[in-house]
Protein backbone atom coordinates (compact mmCIF):
# COMPACT_ATOMS: atom_id res chain seq x y z
CA UNK A 1 0.00 0.00 0.00
CA UNK A 2 1.46 3.69 -0.48
CA UNK A 3 1.35 4.71 3.18
CA UNK A 4 -0.54 8.52 3.57
CA UNK A 5 1.90 10.83 4.77
CA UNK A 6 1.97 11.38 8.87
CA UNK A 7 2.18 13.89 11.44
CA UNK A 8 4.60 12.88 14.25
CA UNK A 9 4.88 14.14 17.72
CA UNK A 10 7.03 14.00 20.23
CA UNK A 11 5.87 11.24 23.29
CA UNK A 12 5.52 14.38 25.35
CA UNK A 13 1.73 15.22 26.92
CA UNK A 14 2.08 18.76 26.69
CA UNK A 15 2.90 18.43 23.11
CA UNK A 16 0.23 15.58 22.64
CA UNK A 17 -2.25 17.77 23.77
CA UNK A 18 -1.01 20.95 21.72
CA UNK A 19 -0.83 18.96 18.77
CA UNK A 20 -2.93 16.27 18.15
CA UNK A 21 -6.91 16.55 17.05
CA UNK A 22 -9.87 15.67 18.22
CA UNK A 23 -11.17 13.82 14.75
CA UNK A 24 -10.92 10.41 13.26
CA UNK A 25 -8.01 8.98 12.15
CA UNK A 26 -5.30 6.47 13.02
CA UNK A 27 -2.32 6.87 15.51
CA UNK A 28 0.70 4.83 15.65
CA UNK A 29 2.94 4.45 18.84
CA UNK A 30 6.76 4.58 17.45
CA UNK A 31 10.52 3.99 18.65
CA UNK A 32 12.61 5.38 16.07
CA UNK A 33 11.14 4.44 12.41
CA UNK A 34 9.94 1.71 13.84
CA UNK A 35 6.20 1.39 14.51
CA UNK A 36 5.29 -0.43 17.96
CA UNK A 37 1.33 -0.11 17.90
CA UNK A 38 -0.86 0.86 15.36
CA UNK A 39 -4.71 1.95 16.80
CA UNK A 40 -7.94 4.23 15.23
CA UNK A 41 -10.14 6.65 17.08
CA UNK A 42 -13.35 8.80 16.39
CA UNK A 43 -11.13 11.61 18.81
CA UNK A 44 -6.99 11.12 18.04
CA UNK A 45 -6.48 13.40 21.31
CA UNK A 46 -8.57 11.52 23.57
CA UNK A 47 -7.81 8.14 22.93
CA UNK A 48 -3.83 8.58 22.44
CA UNK A 49 -3.79 10.51 26.12
CA UNK A 50 -5.75 7.38 27.48
CA UNK A 51 -3.00 5.28 26.34
CA UNK A 52 -0.78 7.50 28.45
CA UNK A 53 -3.43 7.51 31.57
CA UNK A 54 -4.03 3.75 31.17
CA UNK A 55 -0.44 3.07 31.57
CA UNK A 56 -0.08 3.93 35.12
CA UNK A 57 -1.95 0.68 35.53
CA UNK A 58 -1.98 -1.87 32.88
CA UNK A 59 1.31 -3.56 31.87
CA UNK A 60 1.11 -3.76 28.10
CA UNK A 61 -0.21 -0.19 28.10
CA UNK A 62 2.57 0.59 29.73
CA UNK A 63 4.73 -1.93 27.53
CA UNK A 64 3.72 0.33 24.55
CA UNK A 65 3.94 3.35 26.13
CA UNK A 66 7.28 3.13 28.19
CA UNK A 67 9.04 1.76 24.44
CA UNK A 68 8.09 4.55 22.27
CA UNK A 69 9.23 7.86 22.13
CA UNK A 70 7.09 9.37 19.20
CA UNK A 71 3.52 9.35 18.17
CA UNK A 72 2.31 10.05 14.68
CA UNK A 73 -1.05 10.15 13.05
CA UNK A 74 -3.38 10.98 10.05
CA UNK A 75 -6.31 12.13 9.80
CA UNK A 76 -9.73 10.38 8.37
CA UNK A 77 -12.53 12.04 7.06
CA UNK A 78 -14.74 9.20 8.53
CA UNK A 79 -14.25 6.55 11.05
CA UNK A 80 -15.05 3.65 8.50
CA UNK A 81 -11.59 5.03 6.56
CA UNK A 82 -9.43 4.67 9.64
CA UNK A 83 -10.55 1.67 10.47
CA UNK A 84 -9.87 0.30 6.59
CA UNK A 85 -6.32 2.42 7.40
CA UNK A 86 -5.60 0.85 11.02
CA UNK A 87 -6.10 -2.46 8.81
CA UNK A 88 -3.63 -1.89 5.87
CA UNK A 89 -1.16 -0.76 8.25
CA UNK A 90 -1.46 -3.47 11.04
CA UNK A 91 -1.23 -6.06 7.45
CA UNK A 92 1.49 -4.60 5.85
CA UNK A 93 3.52 -3.59 9.30
CA UNK A 94 2.78 -6.22 11.68
CA UNK A 95 3.32 -3.76 14.73
CA UNK A 96 4.41 -6.39 17.86
CA UNK A 97 1.97 -4.81 20.26
CA UNK A 98 -0.88 -5.41 17.97
CA UNK A 99 0.05 -9.14 18.20
CA UNK A 100 0.56 -9.13 22.02
CA UNK A 101 -2.74 -7.35 22.15
CA UNK A 102 -4.35 -10.59 20.58
CA UNK A 103 -3.62 -12.31 23.33
CA UNK A 104 -2.16 -15.06 20.25
CA UNK A 105 -5.04 -15.46 18.36
CA UNK A 106 -4.79 -14.76 14.87
CA UNK A 107 -5.87 -11.92 12.71
CA UNK A 108 -9.68 -11.57 11.54
CA UNK A 109 -10.33 -10.85 7.79
CA UNK A 110 -13.22 -10.57 5.74
CA UNK A 111 -12.57 -13.03 2.85
CA UNK A 112 -14.37 -12.63 -0.47
CA UNK A 113 -14.48 -16.15 -2.82
CA UNK A 114 -14.23 -13.91 -5.92
CA UNK A 115 -13.07 -17.57 -8.13
CA UNK A 116 -16.44 -18.52 -8.02
CA UNK A 117 -19.32 -18.11 -9.99
CA UNK A 118 -21.29 -16.70 -7.52
CA UNK A 119 -18.68 -15.25 -4.43
CA UNK A 120 -19.17 -15.58 -0.96
CA UNK A 121 -18.46 -13.35 1.76
CA UNK A 122 -17.25 -14.88 5.13
CA UNK A 123 -14.79 -14.46 7.85
CA UNK A 124 -11.51 -15.89 8.05
CA UNK A 125 -8.76 -16.30 10.25
CA UNK A 126 -6.22 -17.22 7.52
CA UNK A 127 -5.05 -15.94 4.04
CA UNK A 128 -5.11 -19.40 3.07
CA UNK A 129 -6.64 -19.27 -0.52
CA UNK A 130 -4.89 -17.16 -3.38
CA UNK A 131 -7.91 -17.30 -5.48
CA UNK A 132 -10.03 -15.19 -2.46
CA UNK A 133 -9.67 -11.56 -1.36
CA UNK A 134 -8.84 -10.33 2.08
CA UNK A 135 -9.78 -7.47 3.89
CA UNK A 136 -8.36 -6.70 7.35
CA UNK A 137 -7.31 -7.65 9.56
CA UNK A 138 -10.22 -6.37 12.19
CA UNK A 139 -9.88 -5.78 15.85
CA UNK A 140 -12.98 -8.41 16.41
CA UNK A 141 -15.36 -10.30 15.04
CA UNK A 142 -18.05 -7.86 16.28
CA UNK A 143 -16.67 -4.87 14.32
CA UNK A 144 -16.17 -7.41 11.16
CA UNK A 145 -19.68 -8.70 11.70
CA UNK A 146 -20.89 -5.18 11.72
CA UNK A 147 -19.65 -4.24 8.86
CA UNK A 148 -20.77 -6.79 7.28
CA UNK A 149 -24.06 -7.16 8.31
CA UNK A 150 -24.48 -2.88 7.61
CA UNK A 151 -23.09 -3.47 3.92
CA UNK A 152 -25.29 -6.78 3.07
CA UNK A 153 -28.26 -4.37 3.78
CA UNK A 154 -27.13 -1.74 0.67
CA UNK A 155 -25.64 -4.71 -1.35
CA UNK A 156 -27.27 -8.10 -0.68
CA UNK A 157 -25.02 -11.25 -1.25
CA UNK A 158 -25.13 -14.67 -0.27
CA UNK A 159 -23.41 -16.69 3.00
CA UNK A 160 -24.43 -19.89 2.18
CA UNK A 161 -21.59 -22.64 1.49
CA UNK A 162 -22.91 -24.19 -1.29
CA UNK A 163 -26.05 -23.82 -3.77
CA UNK A 164 -29.38 -25.01 -2.04
CA UNK A 165 -32.32 -26.71 -4.22
CA UNK A 166 -34.18 -23.52 -3.76
CA UNK A 167 -33.78 -20.17 -3.28
CA UNK A 168 -32.77 -19.29 0.78
CA UNK A 169 -34.52 -17.51 3.76
CA UNK A 170 -32.49 -14.33 3.43
CA UNK A 171 -33.58 -13.58 -0.26
CA UNK A 172 -36.95 -13.14 1.84
CA UNK A 173 -35.68 -10.34 3.56
CA UNK A 174 -33.27 -8.88 0.98
CA UNK A 175 -29.85 -10.00 2.20
CA UNK A 176 -29.67 -12.05 -0.41
CA UNK A 177 -31.14 -10.98 -4.04
CA UNK A 178 -30.46 -12.46 -6.07
CA UNK A 179 -29.95 -15.51 -4.54
CA UNK A 180 -27.58 -17.91 -6.01
CA UNK A 181 -29.37 -20.87 -5.52
CA UNK A 182 -32.83 -19.30 -7.14
CA UNK A 183 -30.47 -18.70 -10.37
CA UNK A 184 -28.50 -21.83 -10.90
CA UNK A 185 -31.97 -23.43 -11.22
CA UNK A 186 -33.71 -20.99 -13.91
CA UNK A 187 -34.32 -22.31 -17.10
CA UNK A 188 -34.31 -19.25 -18.88
CA UNK A 189 -30.69 -18.98 -19.59
CA UNK A 190 -30.75 -15.27 -20.70
CA UNK A 191 -32.61 -14.19 -17.53
CA UNK A 192 -30.02 -16.43 -15.81
CA UNK A 193 -27.16 -15.25 -17.47
CA UNK A 194 -28.30 -11.32 -16.61
CA UNK A 195 -29.14 -12.29 -12.77
CA UNK A 196 -25.56 -14.07 -12.47
CA UNK A 197 -24.13 -10.62 -13.76
CA UNK A 198 -26.17 -8.81 -11.03
CA UNK A 199 -25.26 -10.61 -8.21
CA UNK A 200 -21.39 -10.18 -9.11
CA UNK A 201 -21.73 -6.22 -9.67
CA UNK A 202 -23.30 -6.85 -6.22
CA UNK A 203 -19.97 -8.46 -4.62
CA UNK A 204 -17.92 -6.14 -6.52
CA UNK A 205 -19.75 -3.19 -4.79
CA UNK A 206 -18.81 -4.36 -1.92
CA UNK A 207 -15.51 -5.00 -2.68
CA UNK A 208 -15.48 -1.41 -3.19
CA UNK A 209 -16.84 -0.41 -0.04
CA UNK A 210 -14.11 -2.35 1.70
CA UNK A 211 -11.16 -0.84 -0.15
CA UNK A 212 -12.80 2.44 0.90
CA UNK A 213 -13.43 3.39 -2.50
CA UNK A 214 -16.84 4.50 -1.91
CA UNK A 215 -17.35 7.98 -3.65
CA UNK A 216 -17.91 6.47 -7.27
CA UNK A 217 -20.71 4.13 -5.79
CA UNK A 218 -22.54 6.94 -4.02
CA UNK A 219 -22.60 8.50 -7.41
CA UNK A 220 -23.81 5.79 -9.65
CA UNK A 221 -26.80 5.23 -6.73
CA UNK A 222 -27.57 9.17 -6.42
CA UNK A 223 -27.42 8.67 -10.18
CA UNK A 224 -29.95 5.89 -10.40
CA UNK A 225 -32.13 7.69 -8.17
CA UNK A 226 -32.58 11.12 -10.47
CA UNK A 227 -33.16 8.88 -13.08
CA UNK A 228 -35.70 6.53 -12.01
CA UNK A 229 -37.81 9.81 -10.73
CA UNK A 230 -37.61 11.53 -13.82
CA UNK A 231 -39.07 8.60 -15.47
CA UNK A 232 -42.11 8.44 -12.16
CA UNK A 233 -40.77 5.00 -11.59
CA UNK A 234 -41.09 6.17 -7.92
CA UNK A 235 -40.78 3.16 -5.92
CA UNK A 236 -37.52 1.80 -7.65
CA UNK A 237 -36.26 5.83 -6.42
CA UNK A 238 -37.34 4.86 -3.16
CA UNK A 239 -35.25 1.17 -3.12
CA UNK A 240 -31.87 3.53 -4.02
CA UNK A 241 -32.83 6.52 -1.79
CA UNK A 242 -32.75 4.34 1.41
CA UNK A 243 -29.82 2.34 -0.40
CA UNK A 244 -28.14 5.59 -0.33
CA UNK A 245 -29.31 6.60 3.09
CA UNK A 246 -28.02 3.18 4.46
CA UNK A 247 -24.75 3.40 2.93
CA UNK A 248 -24.18 7.24 4.43
CA UNK A 249 -24.96 6.42 7.46
CA UNK A 250 -22.96 3.33 7.81
CA UNK A 251 -20.28 5.48 6.43
CA UNK A 252 -20.77 8.61 8.32
CA UNK A 253 -23.22 8.52 11.08
CA UNK A 254 -21.62 4.96 12.85
CA UNK A 255 -19.87 3.81 15.78
CA UNK A 256 -18.10 0.60 14.77
CA UNK A 257 -16.47 0.40 18.48
CA UNK A 258 -18.98 0.94 20.63
CA UNK A 259 -16.08 1.12 23.59
CA UNK A 260 -15.49 4.83 21.99
CA UNK A 261 -19.33 6.24 22.09
CA UNK A 262 -19.11 7.76 25.12
CA UNK A 263 -16.17 9.89 23.85
CA UNK A 264 -17.25 10.61 20.79
CA UNK A 265 -20.80 11.72 22.38
CA UNK A 266 -19.51 14.03 25.05
CA UNK A 267 -17.05 15.66 22.80
CA UNK A 268 -17.18 19.25 24.24
CA UNK A 269 -14.98 20.04 21.35
CA UNK A 270 -16.96 19.29 18.88
CA UNK A 271 -19.98 21.88 20.36
CA UNK A 272 -17.02 24.73 20.96
CA UNK A 273 -15.86 24.00 17.14
CA UNK A 274 -19.29 24.59 16.07
CA UNK A 275 -20.16 27.42 17.93
CA UNK A 276 -16.60 28.97 16.87
CA UNK A 277 -17.69 27.83 12.91
CA UNK A 278 -21.01 29.84 13.13
CA UNK A 279 -19.77 33.04 15.10
CA UNK A 280 -18.65 35.08 12.25
CA UNK A 281 -22.47 34.99 11.39
CA UNK A 282 -24.27 34.35 14.51
CA UNK A 283 -21.87 37.02 17.07
CA UNK A 284 -24.05 36.48 20.15
CA UNK A 285 -24.73 32.38 19.20
CA UNK A 286 -23.57 30.10 22.73
CA UNK A 287 -22.14 27.11 22.77
CA UNK A 288 -24.98 25.15 21.18
CA UNK A 289 -26.46 22.85 24.22
CA UNK A 290 -29.52 22.00 22.88
CA UNK A 291 -29.75 21.68 18.80
CA UNK A 292 -33.48 20.59 17.02
CA UNK A 293 -32.79 19.04 13.23
CA UNK A 294 -35.57 18.81 11.40
CA UNK A 295 -36.56 16.33 7.94
CA UNK A 296 -39.89 16.01 6.26
CA UNK A 297 -39.87 12.83 4.70
CA UNK A 298 -42.97 11.61 2.21
CA UNK A 299 -43.10 9.09 -1.23
CA UNK A 300 -45.23 11.25 -3.25
CA UNK A 301 -47.23 13.22 -1.07
CA UNK A 302 -48.57 10.27 0.61
CA UNK A 303 -48.34 9.78 4.45
CA UNK A 304 -46.53 12.74 4.82
CA UNK A 305 -44.27 13.21 8.34
CA UNK A 306 -41.34 14.99 9.38
CA UNK A 307 -38.98 14.49 12.44
CA UNK A 308 -37.42 16.89 15.54
CA UNK A 309 -34.42 15.03 16.70
CA UNK A 310 -32.56 16.74 19.54
CA UNK A 311 -29.06 16.87 20.48
CA UNK A 312 -28.55 18.01 24.16
CA UNK A 313 -25.23 19.15 25.07
CA UNK A 314 -23.40 17.27 21.96
CA UNK A 315 -25.37 13.83 22.77
CA UNK A 316 -28.58 12.36 20.93
CA UNK A 317 -31.45 12.90 23.20
CA UNK A 318 -34.22 10.99 21.69
CA UNK A 319 -36.68 11.61 24.86
CA UNK A 320 -36.82 15.03 23.13
CA UNK A 321 -37.37 13.52 19.64
CA UNK A 322 -41.24 14.81 18.13
CA UNK A 323 -43.05 13.58 15.25
CA UNK A 324 -45.68 15.23 13.06
CA UNK A 325 -47.98 13.76 11.21
CA UNK A 326 -48.68 16.54 8.09
CA UNK A 327 -52.21 17.51 8.96
CA UNK A 328 -52.90 19.21 5.97
CA UNK A 329 -53.25 16.14 3.35
CA UNK A 330 -53.88 19.26 0.49
CA UNK A 331 -50.37 20.43 0.94
CA UNK A 332 -48.53 19.43 -2.19
CA UNK A 333 -44.50 20.26 -1.73
CA UNK A 334 -42.04 19.93 1.16
CA UNK A 335 -42.02 23.58 1.23
CA UNK A 336 -45.29 23.63 2.76
CA UNK A 337 -45.21 20.93 4.86
CA UNK A 338 -41.93 22.51 6.09
CA UNK A 339 -43.91 25.71 6.82
CA UNK A 340 -46.67 23.43 8.92
CA UNK A 341 -44.65 21.56 11.00
CA UNK A 342 -41.78 24.79 11.87
CA UNK A 343 -45.51 26.66 12.68
CA UNK A 344 -46.40 23.88 14.88
CA UNK A 345 -42.87 23.57 16.66
CA UNK A 346 -42.83 27.11 17.48
CA UNK A 347 -46.77 27.08 18.82
CA UNK A 348 -45.28 24.66 21.42
CA UNK A 349 -44.59 26.87 23.86
CA UNK A 350 -43.75 24.42 26.35
CA UNK A 351 -40.80 23.02 24.87
CA UNK A 352 -36.90 24.35 25.25
CA UNK A 353 -35.91 27.23 22.97
CA UNK A 354 -32.86 25.56 21.24
CA UNK A 355 -29.95 27.28 20.67
CA UNK A 356 -29.53 26.47 16.66
CA UNK A 357 -32.08 25.30 14.55
CA UNK A 358 -30.86 22.76 12.24
CA UNK A 359 -33.05 22.25 8.63
CA UNK A 360 -32.06 19.67 5.99
CA UNK A 361 -32.01 21.60 3.12
CA UNK A 362 -30.68 24.35 1.36
CA UNK A 363 -31.32 27.81 -0.04
CA UNK A 364 -35.11 27.28 -1.33
CA UNK A 365 -36.16 25.28 2.30
CA UNK A 366 -34.40 27.69 4.29
CA UNK A 367 -36.16 31.40 2.95
CA UNK A 368 -39.07 29.48 3.96
CA UNK A 369 -38.11 28.88 7.66
CA UNK A 370 -37.22 32.08 8.20
CA UNK A 371 -40.38 33.80 6.83
CA UNK A 372 -42.53 31.46 9.04
CA UNK A 373 -39.71 32.39 12.00
CA UNK A 374 -40.18 36.42 11.05
CA UNK A 375 -44.09 35.91 11.16
CA UNK A 376 -43.92 34.33 14.68
CA UNK A 377 -40.77 36.40 16.50
CA UNK A 378 -39.49 33.29 16.67
CA UNK A 379 -35.78 34.63 16.54
CA UNK A 380 -33.07 31.15 16.68
CA UNK A 381 -29.78 30.58 14.54
CA UNK A 382 -31.09 28.79 11.74
CA UNK A 383 -28.73 26.82 9.39
CA UNK A 384 -29.06 24.03 6.75
CA UNK A 385 -27.46 21.38 5.76
CA UNK A 386 -27.41 20.64 1.74
CA UNK A 387 -25.93 17.82 0.21
CA UNK A 388 -24.13 16.66 -2.81
CA UNK A 389 -21.77 17.39 -1.23
CA UNK A 390 -22.42 18.17 2.53
CA UNK A 391 -22.58 21.51 3.24
CA UNK A 392 -23.57 24.22 5.58
CA UNK A 393 -26.05 27.49 4.28
CA UNK A 394 -26.43 30.02 6.46
CA UNK A 395 -29.69 31.41 7.42
CA UNK A 396 -29.34 34.98 6.91
CA UNK A 397 -29.93 37.23 3.65
CA UNK A 398 -26.56 36.53 1.78
CA UNK A 399 -27.43 32.98 2.25
CA UNK A 400 -23.49 31.83 2.67
CA UNK A 401 -22.34 28.73 1.92
CA UNK A 402 -19.78 27.00 3.82
CA UNK A 403 -18.22 23.68 3.27
CA UNK A 404 -15.55 22.94 6.32
CA UNK A 405 -13.55 19.41 6.20
CA UNK A 406 -15.16 16.25 6.66
CA UNK A 407 -12.99 15.81 9.76
CA UNK A 408 -14.27 19.54 11.37
CA UNK A 409 -15.61 18.47 14.46
CA UNK A 410 -18.46 20.56 14.48
CA UNK A 411 -19.30 19.99 10.94
CA UNK A 412 -19.29 16.07 11.92
CA UNK A 413 -21.44 16.30 14.80
CA UNK A 414 -24.18 18.27 12.36
CA UNK A 415 -23.92 15.79 9.81
CA UNK A 416 -24.62 13.13 12.92
CA UNK A 417 -27.66 15.21 13.53
CA UNK A 418 -28.76 15.24 9.79
CA UNK A 419 -28.07 11.42 9.30
CA UNK A 420 -30.01 11.05 12.44
CA UNK A 421 -33.36 13.22 11.54
CA UNK A 422 -33.01 11.02 8.23
CA UNK A 423 -33.56 7.87 9.90
CA UNK A 424 -35.99 8.96 12.13
CA UNK A 425 -38.61 10.26 9.98
CA UNK A 426 -37.89 7.44 7.48
CA UNK A 427 -38.95 4.61 10.15
CA UNK A 428 -42.04 7.14 11.17
CA UNK A 429 -42.87 7.62 7.52
CA UNK A 430 -42.71 3.98 7.09
CA UNK A 431 -44.45 2.67 9.35
CA UNK A 432 -47.88 5.44 8.63
CA UNK A 433 -47.14 3.34 5.03
CA UNK A 434 -47.30 0.26 5.76
CA UNK A 435 -50.41 0.74 7.89
CA UNK A 436 -52.36 2.10 5.05
CA UNK A 437 -51.16 -0.89 2.55
CA UNK A 438 -52.69 -3.17 5.61
CA UNK A 439 -56.14 -1.56 5.80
Amino acid sequence: MIEPEFISIPLERSKLNAGLPASNGVYRFKRDNEVLYVGKSVNLKARVISHIESAKLDRKEAAIVSNSNAVDYFVTDTEFKALLLEAELIRSLRPPYNVRWRDDKSYLYIKVTWNELYPKIMLSRREDDKKSRYFGPFPSSRIAQEMIRQIRRVFPFCTQKQVGKRACFYQKIGLCNPCPSMIEHLADQSEKSRLTTLYRQQVRQVMKVLEGNTAPILKDLYEAMNRYAQAEKFEDAIVVRDKILRLETFLHGRNLDKRLEEVYNRSEENMISLQQLLSKYFPELPIPRRIECFDVSNTSQQQSTASMVVMTDGIINKKEYRKFRIKNELLQSDFDMLVEVITRRINQKKWPVPDLLVIDGGKPQLRVVQRVMAEQGFKVPVIGIAKNPDRIVIGQQEMTTLRPTLQHPGFTLLRALRDESHRFAKKYHVLLRNKQQLV
